[in-house]
């Protein structure tokens, strides 16, 4: 039977893991009737609604009600707040009173913990991304021993065991993504230690600048103590903030692979104890480097500025790769962490999923998540595979039929033998592709790191050979006149100008990208979107709606469009049918009043029957009509595949024995496509698309968009492939993508662009969203990114070029024809203005015409 034929079940599907007739509403807590057609399914779990106004409001903010659910849940006695087992509040194995409610426990260890901390687990509870599992409320598990760590920058880093890069610093992550939630306990020590340093800079940063911006002038003994509290002050910064700058500087040497860490430590450590020396033994200085008050120049904020900042970028960077993480485990969380195990004896029992091995029979209820990859062998029902195909539309399994895990059962019951399981499932090997392309597509190398392999040599060799030249022919003091040109080189090469570059522009272009609805998630999308000659676009829910819709009604004589459609929607009321919804919304739609119907009758694999107004009426395929002795005359079968030549499913509708309409639904196109993809050919980009949809519906759609090249019936491996021929044939390929299948290929594209009401995975594997869900955004987005390149290259110049006029001068080299020395102090202004050039030049973006 061609997958795509309407064939309904009665629809009793029940939430998670039981069959029960009713759910609770999670935002308002109302019991709702499990046959209701609103529900969502969210991270394989159905979800029902006493109304619209709730399931929108669930769909607006999904987590955030789960959470407020969690604590009303918590509250009523039905949920463990420990480890988020349900538990009877009539009879609870263990309980206490907290806050005038009395809380249940699965067990006297739970009770015991809670008491003990009764406000961390309410507040995981209450957290948004707190789940009803021991991972929502417990730190994660560590890694197991013997685990591979690798680099994200640079994947052929691998060593057992965490640890940090020694080609460019970065902390490693484990090879393998795991499901245990990350509690992003390296991010908040980071946040900590960022928010503490900016703290400790801003009064460094005052004291010393207050003189030369605000005429400051401190009398004795304040001015002593502003001196005291400045050294002290950014003596922490550097020693206890930027300690791990000067670990990963040392480790960039052994072996030798000098990195933006190495400038870092050595441009921070010298202005610092150059400082330090010049503070606390300032007789060791020549007359011609003290002030009119007989001080030498401390440049102690240049070093607590340089940490700060370098934290920061180290802070941003962190969350970015937590962002990318989040999108593996998304895809790990679609697989159910329990199975319903059949014995050779008959019992069943719910086993942990990594209990279930080859040949296990399994059977699952309607609404729950198919666990692992098998074929069917009792039962039918109608299975939600747009996780893997993107389709819209359920598929009809029975008998002999293959289900995929993480897919969702909808509406029957069926008993399953277990072909595939771990690492061999479907789900797992979209993982290791979404994983490994991620790994394969470093993100944007830092310019400094490129160059600092011959930078940081030839900015040591500058400072050991101004300090040689003036100690051996400079003026007396030799030696402090040979120390002060050294320092001066250091500090006028400090990588702070470079190190602002990419960043600040990448700032920039961002904000301006998100007020025009598109977001950019790291740096390397936005290098890269301007390059993209090749466009390659799902279907279902990038170029069409991705739901279902009503599209035609034909009638043939006996009763009238609206007539039909009231018949049709009468009987398709109780079912939550994703074609039995599209037909009941559009009679909702048109203010049509549907009957109830009586004596209805499920006829799986065909479809639906009863009686309305007193009529005999059956909705449902062909195989239904066959056995109903029902004969479809030629023209009607001429206007039947016709219809289905422009991709819709068709039902036929029978009154009293006699077929009297069509009824055709399809997913309809987007009202911005066709002149999306236009303005994106008038830039010269090649459109490309690849569905898991059947090849008639994807032809279908393609055609009347104008797109000549098609791959479909494609799996979310293959959609992959398709972008790694195109990349191997010389082409920048963008993919655009909104589902679970899509999300290998966004993350081995070029650039990733997701739909902004795609499925979070899809969301978290691609560098580029686009907030409205409108292809039209993509053709902004590049002249965006054009602008955004020709910026940094722009501050790259002139970060460069500033080294380059500025170490020599501060080496000395102007001092034999016009007795001009760079003091560290004129190298601390010069680096200080080279930053605000940089920073002036990428403010630019904010203004930058765009179509």
């Amino acid at each position: 039977m061609n997958s795509h034929e309407h064939a309904h079940g009665h629809e009793h599907v029940a939430q998670a893991a039981s069959a029960r007739e009713h759910a609770v509403d999670p935002v308002c807590g109302m019991q709702v009737a499990t046959t209701s057609h609103r529900h969502v399914d969210h991270h394989g779990v159905r979800h029902w609604f006493c109304s619209d106004g709730c399931q929108r409001k669930f769909i607006a903010a999904p987590e955030a009600v789960l959470a407020k659910d969690r604590l009303r849940e918590i509250e009523a006695g039905r949920l463990d707040p420990v480890c988020g087992m349900t538990t009877d509040p009539g009879h609870p194995r263990s309980s206490a009173e907290h806050a005038g409610k009395r809380i249940a426990f699965c067990c006297d260890g739970c009770r015991a913990q809670f008491i003990a901390d009764p406000e961390r687990y309410l507040d995981k509870a209450a957290s948004p991304h707190a789940g009803h599992s021991h991972d929502a409320v417990r730190a994660p598990a560590p890694a197991p021993a013997g685990t591979i760590y690798t680099c994200p920058m640079h994947p052929e880093v691998r060593q057992v065991g965490p640890g940090h890069c020694p080609k460019c610093g970065m902390a490693l992550e484990p090879l393998l993504p795991s499901a245990e939630a990350d509690d992003g306990g390296e991010l908040r020590d980071l946040t900590r230690r960022f928010w503490t340093l900016v703290a400790l800079t801003i009064p460094v940063f005052l004291l010393a600048m207050g003189p030369h911006l605000f005429g400051w002038h401190f009398a004795l003994p304040w001015g002593s103590m502003a001196g005291w509290i400045e050294a002290i002050l950014a003596s922490v910064v550097v020693l206890w903030g930027g300690a791990s700058f000067f670990a990963r500087g040392w480790r960039s040497l052994k072996p030798w692979s000098p990195n933006m860490y190495t400038l870092i430590a050595l441009g921070t450590g010298v202005a610092w104890l150059y400082s330090a020396v010049a503070f606390l033994l300032p007789g060791l200085f020549p007359p011609g480097f003290r002030d009119a008050h007989g001080s030498v120049g401390v440049y102690f904020e240049s070093a607590a500025v340089i940490v700060t900042l370098v934290t920061l970028g180290d802070w941003l960077e962190l969350r970015a790769r937590r962002r990318t993480g989040s999108a593996l485990r998304a895809l790990l969380d679609l697989a159910p962490k329990t199975a319903r195990r059949i014995a050779a004896d008959g019992s069943e029992s719910d086993v942990p999923l990594d209990a279930v091995g080859e040949g296990d029979i399994l059977r699952v209820h309607p609404g729950e998540t198919v666990p692992v990859d098998g074929v069917v062998t009792e039962g039918a029902s109608h299975v939600d595979e747009s996780m893997l195909t993107g389709e819209s539309l359920p598929v009809a399994k029975g008998g002999g039929d293959t289900v995929t895990g993480g897919t969702v059962n909808q509406d029957g019951a069926f008993v399953m033998r277990a072909e595939k399981v771990g690492e061999a499932t479907m789900l797992a090997r979209i993982v290791a592709l979404v994983a490994q392309a991620q790994r394969s597509k470093a993100p944007l190398q830092r310019v400094a790191d490129r160059v600092a392999a011959w930078f940081v040599p030839a900015v040591v060799a500058a400072a050991v050979l101004a300090f040689a030249v003036w100690a051996v022919v400079g003026p007396e003091p030799k030696a402090a006149h040979a120390l002060i040109a050294a320092v001066s080189v250091l500090i006028i090469a400090c990588p702070c100008a470079l190190g602002l570059a990419t960043p600040i522009s990448i700032m920039v272009a961002s904000g301006r990208g998100a007020h025009m609805g598109v977001l950019f998630r790291d740096a390397a999308a936005i290098e890269a979107l301007r390059d993209v000659d090749v466009l390659l676009v799902d279907k279902t829910g990038t170029l069409t709606e991705g739901k279902p819709a009503l599209t035609a009604v034909e009638t043939f004589g006996a009763i009238d469009e609206a007539q039909a459609l009231i018949l049709a929607a009468a009987l398709e009321r109780s079912s939550g049918h994703p074609l039995a919804r599209a037909i009941v919304t559009a009679a909702e739609a048109r203010g049509l009043a549907v009957p109830a119907a009586q004596d209805f009758k499920s006829l799986t694999g065909r479809g639906v029957s009863g009686r309305v107004d007193g009529r005999v009426v059956a909705l449902g395929n062909a195989k239904l009509l066959d056995e109903s002795g029902i004969r479809i005359n030629d023209a009607q079968r001429s206007r039947t595949d016709a219809l289905r030549g422009e991709g819709a499913t068709v039902m036929f509708l029978a009154i009293d024995g006699s077929l009297a309409a069509l009824l055709a639904v399809a997913d309809p196109i987007k009202p911005g496509t066709p002149a999306a993809l236009a303005a994106l050919r008038n830039q010269g980009v090649r459109i490309v698309m690849a569905s898991g949809d059947h090849r008639v519906t994807a032809e279908t759609v393609a055609r009347r968009l104008g797109i000549d090249e098609v791959h479909a019936e494609v799996s979310p491996a293959d959609k992959a492939g398709v972008v790694g021929a195109l990349q191997r044939e010389g082409h920048t390929v963008a993919m655009a993508g909104d589902g679970i299948n899509d999300a290998p290929a966004l993350a081995a594209a070029d650039v990733g662009i997701a739909m902004g009401a795609g499925s979070d995975v899809a969301l978290e594997s691609a560098p580029v969203t686009l907030v409205h869900g409108d292809l039209a955004g993509t053709a902004r987005a590049r002249a965006l990114s054009r602008a955004a390149v020709r910026n940094i290259h722009q501050n790259l110049f002139w970060a460069f070029a500033y080294n380059a006029v500025g170490v020599p001068i501060a080496a000395g080299v102007l001092y034999p024809a016009f007795g001009i020395v760079l003091s560290p102090m004129i190298a601390a202004l010069a680096m200080s203005l080279s930053s605000v050039s940089v920073v002036s030049n990428a403010l630019r973006l904010r203004s930058v015409r765009l179509p």
